[in-house]
């Protein structure tokens, strides 16, 4: 199973070791590992911003080494997920300790402002995911 249509986005994969989830998979890789990062890429031609988020994520798991277990997201269950996560944009890197929401950073940001939110998630203690915002819903 290939990731679609973006070199950078196959990298995570072939280079990076990141596994593909789908509804297959899903269960046993957020139940398994302790901290997780779930990337939601969708598609890199309708948002380009995922090709530079398929960049800054292997520097950000080398930053936080053997605390996280990251992995891409199959459009075949992003929109699912995306209910049950309650984000609004494209890219997404949600965060899950345990199989339970951490939280969510949204879009492309400094490389400190990663790290730092990176840092604090990892803090905190689960949670329910924020209710939607419907007129960010229907902005984005």
């Amino acid at each position: 199973m290939s990731i679609i249509n973006s070199p950078l986005l196959e990298q995570l994969q072939t280079r990076h070791g990141l596994p593909l989830l789908d509804a297959d998979n899903y269960d046993l890789f957020v139940y398994g590992n302790r901290n997780v990062l779930l990337f939601f890429c969708n598609d890199p031609s309708l948002f380009p911003e995922s090709n530079d988020v398929a960049v800054i994520l292997p520097e950000l798991l080398k930053t936080f080494s053997g605390q996280l277990q990251a992995a891409v997201i199959s459009k075949s269950i992003e929109r699912e997920l995306q209910a049950r996560f309650r984000f609004t944009r494209w890219p997404s890197l949600v965060f899950l300790q345990n199989g339970d929401y951490l939280g969510v950073i949204t879009g492309v940001h400094d490389w400190q402002d990663y790290r730092q939110e990176t840092a604090r998630l990892l803090a905190t203690t689960p949670s329910q995911p924020p209710r939607f915002d419907l007129d960010k819903v229907c902005r984005t």
